[in-house]
Protein backbone atom coordinates (compact mmCIF):
# COMPACT_ATOMS: atom_id res chain seq x y z
CA UNK A 1 0.00 0.00 0.00
CA UNK A 2 2.82 2.30 0.78
CA UNK A 3 4.46 1.50 -2.49
CA UNK A 4 2.00 2.19 -4.32
CA UNK A 5 0.91 5.60 -2.47
CA UNK A 6 4.82 6.50 -3.15
CA UNK A 7 4.30 5.88 -6.77
CA UNK A 8 1.54 7.46 -7.19
CA UNK A 9 2.66 10.44 -5.36
CA UNK A 10 5.56 10.46 -7.50
CA UNK A 11 4.15 10.34 -10.50
CA UNK A 12 1.52 13.55 -9.58
CA UNK A 13 4.26 15.67 -8.31
CA UNK A 14 5.91 15.18 -11.99
CA UNK A 15 2.68 15.68 -13.33
CA UNK A 16 1.85 19.48 -11.06
CA UNK A 17 5.93 20.01 -12.14
CA UNK A 18 5.08 19.81 -15.77
CA UNK A 19 1.91 21.66 -15.58
CA UNK A 20 2.98 24.77 -13.31
CA UNK A 21 6.70 25.33 -15.04
CA UNK A 22 7.04 23.55 -18.19
CA UNK A 23 3.46 23.96 -20.05
CA UNK A 24 3.38 27.53 -19.05
CA UNK A 25 6.77 28.66 -20.43
CA UNK A 26 6.32 26.95 -23.84
CA UNK A 27 7.78 23.55 -23.51
CA UNK A 28 5.00 21.96 -25.67
CA UNK A 29 6.74 19.41 -27.28
CA UNK A 30 4.83 16.15 -26.94
CA UNK A 31 7.50 13.30 -26.95
CA UNK A 32 9.60 15.90 -24.66
CA UNK A 33 7.01 15.86 -22.21
CA UNK A 34 5.52 12.22 -22.13
CA UNK A 35 9.73 11.40 -21.57
CA UNK A 36 10.02 13.68 -18.52
CA UNK A 37 7.06 12.30 -17.25
CA UNK A 38 8.11 8.77 -17.31
CA UNK A 39 11.07 9.51 -15.50
CA UNK A 40 11.80 9.66 -11.78
CA UNK A 41 13.68 12.83 -10.98
CA UNK A 42 13.77 12.10 -7.51
CA UNK A 43 15.69 8.58 -8.10
CA UNK A 44 18.38 10.77 -9.36
CA UNK A 45 19.68 13.57 -6.69
CA UNK A 46 21.06 12.64 -3.25
CA UNK A 47 18.58 11.56 -0.35
CA UNK A 48 18.64 14.78 1.36
CA UNK A 49 17.25 16.38 -1.64
CA UNK A 50 14.45 14.05 -2.82
CA UNK A 51 11.53 16.19 -1.45
CA UNK A 52 12.65 19.37 -3.96
CA UNK A 53 13.54 17.07 -6.73
CA UNK A 54 10.92 19.14 -8.84
CA UNK A 55 11.81 22.75 -7.36
CA UNK A 56 12.35 25.21 -10.87
CA UNK A 57 15.97 25.63 -9.52
CA UNK A 58 19.54 23.23 -10.09
CA UNK A 59 20.17 20.87 -7.58
CA UNK A 60 24.28 19.89 -6.25
CA UNK A 61 24.90 16.53 -6.64
CA UNK A 62 28.53 16.78 -5.75
CA UNK A 63 30.97 19.37 -5.55
CA UNK A 64 30.78 21.96 -8.30
CA UNK A 65 27.80 19.49 -10.02
CA UNK A 66 24.16 20.31 -10.09
CA UNK A 67 21.23 18.83 -12.03
CA UNK A 68 19.70 21.68 -14.22
CA UNK A 69 16.54 23.15 -13.31
CA UNK A 70 13.68 21.25 -15.24
CA UNK A 71 12.63 23.93 -16.90
CA UNK A 72 15.86 24.88 -18.32
CA UNK A 73 16.77 21.39 -19.23
CA UNK A 74 13.04 20.73 -21.04
CA UNK A 75 13.46 23.79 -23.03
CA UNK A 76 17.14 22.72 -24.13
CA UNK A 77 15.69 19.24 -25.38
CA UNK A 78 12.63 21.06 -27.06
CA UNK A 79 14.44 22.72 -29.09
CA UNK A 80 16.64 20.14 -30.84
CA UNK A 81 13.46 18.16 -32.79
CA UNK A 82 14.96 14.49 -31.83
CA UNK A 83 13.58 11.64 -33.46
CA UNK A 84 13.91 8.04 -32.06
CA UNK A 85 16.48 6.44 -34.33
CA UNK A 86 19.03 9.47 -33.60
CA UNK A 87 22.12 8.78 -31.53
CA UNK A 88 22.89 10.73 -28.50
CA UNK A 89 26.08 11.86 -26.88
CA UNK A 90 24.91 13.09 -23.06
CA UNK A 91 28.03 14.84 -21.40
CA UNK A 92 28.25 15.35 -17.79
CA UNK A 93 25.04 13.11 -16.71
CA UNK A 94 26.20 13.61 -13.31
CA UNK A 95 23.69 11.39 -11.49
CA UNK A 96 22.13 9.99 -15.08
CA UNK A 97 19.09 11.94 -14.96
CA UNK A 98 19.14 13.90 -18.53
CA UNK A 99 20.36 10.17 -20.22
CA UNK A 100 17.52 8.53 -18.43
CA UNK A 101 15.17 10.96 -20.44
CA UNK A 102 16.90 10.58 -23.25
CA UNK A 103 16.31 7.10 -23.64
CA UNK A 104 13.03 7.52 -23.37
CA UNK A 105 13.41 9.47 -26.76
CA UNK A 106 15.75 7.46 -28.58
CA UNK A 107 17.16 4.09 -29.17
CA UNK A 108 20.57 4.70 -28.07
CA UNK A 109 22.28 7.08 -25.76
CA UNK A 110 26.04 7.26 -24.90
CA UNK A 111 26.75 8.91 -21.64
CA UNK A 112 30.32 10.59 -20.52
CA UNK A 113 30.89 11.09 -17.18
CA UNK A 114 34.51 11.68 -16.34
CA UNK A 115 33.69 11.36 -12.18
CA UNK A 116 34.24 8.45 -11.42
CA UNK A 117 32.31 8.15 -8.11
CA UNK A 118 28.96 10.09 -10.39
CA UNK A 119 29.82 7.32 -13.61
CA UNK A 120 29.20 4.65 -11.17
CA UNK A 121 26.58 6.18 -9.70
CA UNK A 122 24.37 7.45 -12.92
CA UNK A 123 24.83 3.71 -13.89
CA UNK A 124 23.18 2.24 -11.06
CA UNK A 125 20.52 4.72 -11.59
CA UNK A 126 19.68 4.02 -14.85
CA UNK A 127 19.83 0.08 -14.04
CA UNK A 128 17.64 0.84 -10.72
CA UNK A 129 14.90 3.21 -13.59
CA UNK A 130 15.32 0.18 -16.69
CA UNK A 131 17.23 2.41 -18.80
CA UNK A 132 19.03 -0.09 -20.45
CA UNK A 133 19.50 1.57 -23.85
CA UNK A 134 22.18 3.59 -22.04
CA UNK A 135 26.08 3.20 -22.08
CA UNK A 136 27.54 5.20 -19.31
CA UNK A 137 31.23 5.38 -20.11
CA UNK A 138 33.95 7.73 -17.76
CA UNK A 139 35.92 9.76 -19.95
CA UNK A 140 37.16 13.18 -20.64
CA UNK A 141 34.03 15.59 -21.34
CA UNK A 142 35.88 17.91 -23.44
CA UNK A 143 36.94 15.41 -25.56
CA UNK A 144 33.92 13.58 -25.78
CA UNK A 145 34.10 10.08 -27.50
CA UNK A 146 34.89 9.65 -31.02
CA UNK A 147 35.07 6.24 -31.45
CA UNK A 148 30.94 5.62 -30.25
CA UNK A 149 29.97 8.58 -33.17
CA UNK A 150 29.65 10.83 -35.30
CA UNK A 151 26.37 11.66 -33.08
CA UNK A 152 23.17 12.82 -34.61
CA UNK A 153 23.08 15.17 -30.99
CA UNK A 154 25.44 16.28 -28.42
CA UNK A 155 24.28 17.49 -25.31
CA UNK A 156 26.57 19.17 -22.28
CA UNK A 157 24.62 19.30 -19.29
CA UNK A 158 26.23 22.59 -17.77
CA UNK A 159 27.44 25.93 -18.70
CA UNK A 160 30.53 26.12 -20.52
CA UNK A 161 32.71 29.27 -21.50
CA UNK A 162 33.29 27.65 -25.41
CA UNK A 163 32.02 24.28 -27.55
CA UNK A 164 35.82 22.94 -27.98
CA UNK A 165 36.34 21.33 -31.64
CA UNK A 166 36.73 18.18 -30.45
CA UNK A 167 32.96 17.95 -30.00
CA UNK A 168 32.30 19.52 -32.86
CA UNK A 169 33.93 17.28 -35.13
CA UNK A 170 31.93 14.22 -33.56
CA UNK A 171 28.98 15.30 -35.06
CA UNK A 172 27.31 13.78 -38.02
CA UNK A 173 26.66 15.99 -40.94
CA UNK A 174 22.86 17.80 -40.08
CA UNK A 175 23.89 16.99 -36.15
CA UNK A 176 23.54 19.76 -33.42
CA UNK A 177 25.05 20.34 -30.14
CA UNK A 178 22.97 22.05 -27.19
CA UNK A 179 24.97 23.72 -24.58
CA UNK A 180 24.80 26.74 -22.86
CA UNK A 181 27.21 29.00 -23.47
CA UNK A 182 28.80 31.84 -20.90
CA UNK A 183 28.57 35.16 -22.85
CA UNK A 184 30.09 37.94 -20.47
CA UNK A 185 28.76 36.12 -17.12
CA UNK A 186 25.35 35.99 -18.70
CA UNK A 187 24.34 31.90 -19.80
CA UNK A 188 22.84 31.72 -23.38
CA UNK A 189 21.43 28.55 -24.52
CA UNK A 190 22.46 27.59 -27.74
CA UNK A 191 22.21 25.14 -30.73
CA UNK A 192 25.30 25.09 -32.54
CA UNK A 193 26.04 23.12 -35.89
CA UNK A 194 29.50 21.99 -37.59
CA UNK A 195 27.96 21.21 -41.73
CA UNK A 196 31.00 20.81 -44.21
CA UNK A 197 33.39 21.89 -41.31
CA UNK A 198 31.79 25.50 -41.00
CA UNK A 199 30.31 26.24 -37.05
CA UNK A 200 26.79 27.48 -37.08
CA UNK A 201 25.61 28.91 -33.79
CA UNK A 202 21.98 29.84 -32.91
CA UNK A 203 20.63 31.22 -29.28
CA UNK A 204 18.31 30.28 -28.68
CA UNK A 205 17.08 31.50 -25.09
CA UNK A 206 18.63 32.97 -21.80
CA UNK A 207 19.12 30.86 -19.27
CA UNK A 208 20.64 30.28 -15.82
CA UNK A 209 22.92 27.56 -15.28
CA UNK A 210 25.76 26.24 -13.03
CA UNK A 211 29.19 26.87 -14.68
CA UNK A 212 30.74 23.01 -15.92
CA UNK A 213 34.24 22.71 -14.74
CA UNK A 214 36.71 22.01 -17.89
CA UNK A 215 35.07 24.12 -20.19
CA UNK A 216 37.09 27.58 -19.64
CA UNK A 217 38.57 29.16 -22.52
CA UNK A 218 42.39 29.20 -22.43
CA UNK A 219 44.07 32.29 -22.67
CA UNK A 220 46.97 32.47 -25.63
CA UNK A 221 49.65 34.66 -24.25
CA UNK A 222 51.83 35.94 -27.14
CA UNK A 223 55.56 37.79 -26.50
Amino acid sequence: MSMTNELSGSAATRRHMIDGQLLPNDVTDESVIEAIEQVNREAFVPEARKGVAYIDKSIKIADDRYLLEPLTFAKLISEANIQSDELILDIAPGTGYSSAVFSKLVDAVVAIEENNELAELATKNLADEGCDNVAVIQASHKEGLANQGPYDLIFVGGMIDEVPSTLLEQLNEGGRLLCILNQDGFGRAALVTFNDKIKGERILFDASAPKLPGFEITENFTF
